[in-house]
């Protein structure tokens, strides 16, 4: 278990880039390079140098070196995989302005600039950008963007005028106070994704289900 935590501190803070080290590079290939080969080495030292100010936190020095020596054969095969990536790396930060939609910068050729989902504002393509549409959806009252939230199974001849009058009716206490909960959980929450399926839990108890149908999420259960 610790192996596991380690390895995949030592490869986030790899891609990451931006550690203070000699072999440090502002191209984050240069860095992950430079970090595989340390592991390679056995070089313990140059390999913790590496990583980031929240990696460090995670993970001693001493732990960091007691790993390398108690699983040399691990990580090795962590070295050699680092080698041959599957691509560049994509470096990339989400920014989230009060009371704004976390938005997505990417780098590119040395600058920083907005990923082309941030105009997308009821994105589905993930349950995280699903949730954030759903709520976001809901304030803004699209009722008519909202049923693109319903699963196929539950939609039946619901339509944007029945949700509108079920959702601001008797509903509409308990509707807002749960949005306003996911609201508030969004920035920290946390999904489960199994297969087809995805839970997020939020506010005193609450849990989000979602499915994915046609390469879309959909709330299929909000309690």
């Amino acid at each position: 278990m610790v192996l596991r935590r380690s390895l995949a501190v030592c490869l986030a803070a790899a891609l990451g880039g931006g550690c203070a080290s000699t072999q440090a590079s502002a191209r984050p290939d240069e860095t992950l390079r430079a970090y595989s080969r340390a592991l390679a080495a056995g070089r313990a030292d140059d390999a913790y140098r590496l990583l980031s100010a929240d990696a460090k936190k995670s993970i001693s020095y001493e732990d960091f070196q007691r790993i390398m020596r108690e699983n040399p054969e691990e990580v090795r095969e962590l070295a050699r995989a680092l080698e041959r990536p599957a691509g560049a790396p994509a470096v990339t930060a989400t920014v989230t302005p009060p009371g704004g939609p976390p938005l997505l910068l990417v780098y590119e050729d040395g600058a920083w600039r907005i990923d082309g989902s941030s105009i997308d504002l009821y994105g589905q393509s993930t349950p995280e950008r699903a949730v954030a549409a759903f709520v976001r959806a809901y304030m803004n009252r699209r009722f008519d963007v909202l049923l693109r939230f319903v699963p196929e199974a539950q939609r039946g001849d619901l339509d944007a005028a029945s949700l509108e009058k079920a959702w601001t009716g008797e509903q509409r206490e308990d509707v807002d106070r749960m949005m306003q909960a996911l609201k508030a959980a969004l920035p920290t929450a946390r999904f489960e994704i199994l297969g087809e399926r995805a839970t997020m839990a939020y506010g005193a108890g609450g849990t989000l289900e979602l499915v994915r149908e046609h390469g879309v999420w959909k709330i299929e259960d909000l309690k």
